[in-house]
């Protein structure tokens, strides 16, 4: 079956994660909603804790990730939004002052002031990602999201600014340009899988998303609807797999396939009896064992990592901004018992994330493990200026210049 060009209205999220390649094909209806209209998957294996290891080995699972797409969409695909991830990002909060040139606010003066407040020293194997406005001040006035059309003499601005490695960006870069296809833009996989699974009431009262992957585990804190706090901790799923693994004495894959389908994080949700098989390496025959021995592996490693997730936000100062608590986002948070147990560690309301407002093959990608690569489609969305009847005009790409990126930020977080 012949498939059609990318028409204009048609965006392409790809997340480039530790265990699995993403691409999902969404159409941008005019009346602003999400059209799935395919979407494809497959087992990364260029990939160590977000980070590309192995350019050929990353580049197969993209371009196969991608064609099972196209397959499904009945559509070519030429460019993507990438979701970027691992232990280099870095992200700190900063400010910047300029004086009003003309006593009111223009667009000009927003420019300004974010590039005031960007003038901070990155080492030189960084990259700014993103620079995402909080709020702005005006002569001591605390707490403006608008202030364009106000009147004054100073004009502050608080950011929150995300760097990271410059190399893993261009190596992801070249990844996806080896299978043929542009970089629109790349995010943040946090910031993403907010945009998909995280309401406004919930970004406006204080909320902490954790994004839990396989290599990595994703922070993103917001409050009074904006993002304060981001973090990555590299611990997640691909270590409950291993832990399985090593104490079943079983293979790789079959500690994964065991994971998925019999793990629990608390002891307490499963029968005392309940046996499982588990693969044996080599020849040997399968062995039955009790649930309750894979429970005892795993729900050590999901307690320490919501320990550590505990102590960055403590580390952070906004342990106690969280009136919505912890949402859980991401194929590992899927896990039996995942949300009781990671109430009992925070004491506070969590709940399981899973993107929501969509249409077309909904079914096929409302599934936390799918966050990231929504999110994407999401933010492309916000981002790129879709008229029927013309050309999209994207407001972001890796040509766009740091003030024209700043200025798109201004114009959608608030």
């Amino acid at each position: 079956m012949a498939r059609k060009k990318s028409a204009a209205n048609i965006v392409v999220g790809l997340d480039i994660g530790t265990s699995k390649i993403a691409a999902i094909v969404g159409k941008l209806k005019a009346n602003g909603e999400i059209e799935v209209l395919g979407m494809g998957t497959y087992p990364s294996k260029g990939l160590k804790k977000g980070v590309v290891v192995n350019i050929d080995s990353t580049v197969d699972s993209i371009q196969r990730a991608i064609d099972e797409a196209e397959r499904m969409s009945g559509y070519e695909v030429s460019s993507v939004y990438v979701g970027i991830a691992g232990s280099h990002i870095n992200s700190f909060n900063s400010t910047g002052m300029v004086a009003i040139r003309s006593q009111e606010v223009t667009d000009d003066d927003i420019l300004r002031v974010i590039d005031a407040a960007r003038t901070q020293a990155i080492p030189g194997d960084q990259k700014v990602l993103h620079i995402l406005p909080q709020e702005y001040s005006i002569d001591n006035q605390d707490g403006i999201r608008e202030p364009v059309g106000m009147s004054g003499v100073r004009l502050e601005a608080k950011v929150h600014m995300v760097t990271g490695s410059l190399s893993a960006a261009l190596n992801i870069t070249k990844c996806v340009e080896r299978c043929g296809l542009q970089v629109n833009d790349i995010i943040l996989e946090q910031l993403a899988s907010s945009e998909s699974v995280l309401s406004e009431d919930e970004k406006e009262l204080g909320v902490c998303l954790v994004d839990i992957g396989g290599g990595t585990t994703d922070i993103a804190v917001f409050y009074q609807g904006a993002i304060r706090h981001t973090a990555v901790i590299p611990v997640a799923g691909d270590q409950v797999t291993n832990d399985i693994a090593v104490a079943l004495r079983t293979p790789s894959p079959a500690a994964e396939a065991i994971k998925r389908k019999y793990a629990c994080a608390l002891p307490q949700l499963i029968a005392t009896d309940e046996e499982i098989e588990v693969p044996s390496v080599g020849d040997r025959p399968a062995r039955c064992l009790s649930r309750r021995t894979l429970v005892e592996v795993v729900e050590p490693r999901y307690e320490e990592l919501f320990q550590l997730i505990q102590a960055e936000l403590r580390r952070s100062g906004f342990e106690g901004m969280m009136a919505a608590g912890v949402v859980l986002t991401g194929g590992s948070a899927k896990v039996e018992g995942a949300i009781e147990l990671a109430e009992e560690v925070f004491n506070m309301p969590v709940r399981l994330g899973i993107p929501q407002d969509l249409q077309g093959l909904k079914d096929e990608v409302t599934d936390p493990a799918f966050a990231t690569t929504v999110g994407l489609l999401i933010y492309a969305r916000e981002h790129t200026a879709y008229e029927p009847g013309h050309e999209p005009s994207p407001l972001k790409s890796n040509q766009t210049s740091v003030l024209r990126r700043m200025k798109d930020w201004f114009n959608k977080s608030f």
